[in-house]
């Protein structure tokens, strides 16, 4: 798949696809990454990329016709490839979810337009925009940010990408809940100002349905307690078994 990014700082994306786990994704060219400066299209002395807002107010706005320019050389560049949704960053947007990754994983790719400023000029994203992406509900300085979060979540979904093909399946969201609490070595530590903390004797004991248990209900009190929005969403769609709905009832919230 072939992501295109419009953006005014294509050095922010250089170091991401070199490092970590997910680097294997961009080196074997599955998720092929391709940056458009924004500048570059512009034809002016100055560079010119935005301009004051009509009808006052502060901040400045992205132009149109530099916009323009480049997603029309996006679009010739893409010719042979398979035709992807335009997509912007925007607090308006549709917030992003694994349910997002998922999707965007099993597609062709996408066009990512990073705005920057008080925004870009709603005649552009009129024509073009297929899709409108939030990070969360805040504000950040531009789309780079969520476009290198979209990234690293599809990339990690590609196949030979984690060492484990189940990694990501017991990852939060991958089954609706939040994932588990999660142990290593040493069995037993002290640290410097407590007393001994240990690993569960559940997860040495070997038994394999003892353990799967033990998560699963880690899992559902983790979500409970902190989002249980996810509950009532999983109860919906049908995930929560009768002894899940047990163990829930069997909290004390």
């Amino acid at each position: 798949m072939r992501f295109d990014v419009i953006t005014l700082f294509p050095e922010l994306f250089a170091p991401f696809l070199t490092v970590g786990v997910t680097r294997r994704a961009f080196a074997s060219g599955q998720v092929d990454v391709h940056c458009w400066p924004l500048r570059d299209h512009t034809e002016d002395n100055y560079r010119r990329v935005d301009d004051r807002p009509y009808g006052g107010g502060p901040g400045m706005v992205m132009l149109v016709e530099p916009l323009e320019r480049a997603l029309a050389a996006v679009r010739a560049a893409r010719a042979d490839s398979a035709p992807a949704p335009v997509i912007h960053f925007s607090p308006t947007g549709r917030q992003i979810d694994q349910t997002v990754m998922r999707e965007l994983s099993a597609g062709p790719g996408a066009i990512f337009l990073c705005g920057r400023y008080e925004g870009i000029d709603r005649r552009f994203l009129d024509r073009h925009v297929d899709i409108e992406l939030s990070l969360g509900d805040f504000v950040l300085s531009g789309g780079e940010l969520p476009a290198l979060a979209v990234l690293d979540g599809v990339a990690r979904l590609q196949e030979g990408v984690l060492a484990d093909a189940r990694s990501h399946q017991q990852d939060s969201f991958e089954d609706g809940l939040l994932d588990c609490p999660h142990y290593s070595r040493p069995e037993s530590w002290t640290p410097p100002d407590g007393e001994a903390l240990h690993v569960p004797p559940v997860l040495m004991s070997g038994h394999h349905a003892d353990i799967a248990r033990w998560r699963r209900e880690q899992s559902l009190a983790i979500t409970a307690r902190r989002r249980p929005d996810l509950i009532a969403a999983a109860r919906a769609r049908g995930l929560l078994s009768k002894q899940d709905e047990r163990y829930l009832a069997s909290l004390a919230l």
